[in-house]
């Protein structure tokens, strides 16, 4: 059946599968895709996968290896998404977003502007219309911590500040699927 959780070693072939194609324009890692995925089956209608599947790579599909690595990718991806939307739509609560983790002198950090990122080129992908105010704030959840730039850590970074900003997110997420869900005919 395809709405099983992916294992490791699938995540694995997956992020594998991201390095050696993609480039700057680009989903480059698990994180990334993950919210990509989030948002594509969040949104207002399904996406099919002749649009979703290049927009991982810019538009610009990479010349694969074989027919077996592209089917494998493809259907890990598809099983994936799946999974999502099964897990967003049956049990919203039990939604983890696949935030990357990180230490910041010493102190575990979440990081989410990768997910982030990937979340908004999903929503833009989908060709999301304008939202009511209340789920136009959710989606500026995610989005201010797509705009952040942190792949140099500042040494003053305000963990706690930070933290409190990646707790909102996967409520934002959750409730922007709800309303997309409870919009569809």
């Amino acid at each position: 059946m395809h709405d099983h959780a992916l294992a490791p070693a699938d995540f694995e072939f997956i992020e594998d599968i991201l390095l050696k194609y993609g480039d700057d324009n680009s989903v480059l890692n698990l994180a990334e895709l993950d919210g990509y995925f989030t948002a594509l089956v969040s949104g207002p209608a399904p996406v099919d996968v002749a649009i979703w599947f290049p927009a991982i790579w810019g538009g610009q599909v990479p010349a694969w290896e074989s027919k077996e690595e592209l089917g494998q990718f493809i259907d890990l991806c598809t099983r994936h998404l799946n999974r999502l939307a099964l897990q967003l739509a049956s049990d919203a609560q039990g939604f983890e977003a696949r935030f990357e983790q990180t230490e910041h002198q010493d102190q575990p950090l979440t990081l989410a502007e990768e997910w982030c990122f990937g979340y908004i080129r999903g929503a833009a992908i989908s060709e999301w219309p304008p939202l009511p105010s209340e789920q136009a704030a959710q989606l500026e959840a995610i989005s201010w911590c797509a705009e952040q730039d942190n792949f140099e850590l500042p040494a003053d970074l305000d963990v706690a500040a930070h933290q409190q900003q990646v707790a909102r997110i996967e409520p934002a997420a959750r409730a922007l699927h709800a309303y997309w869900l409870s919009q569809r005919g």
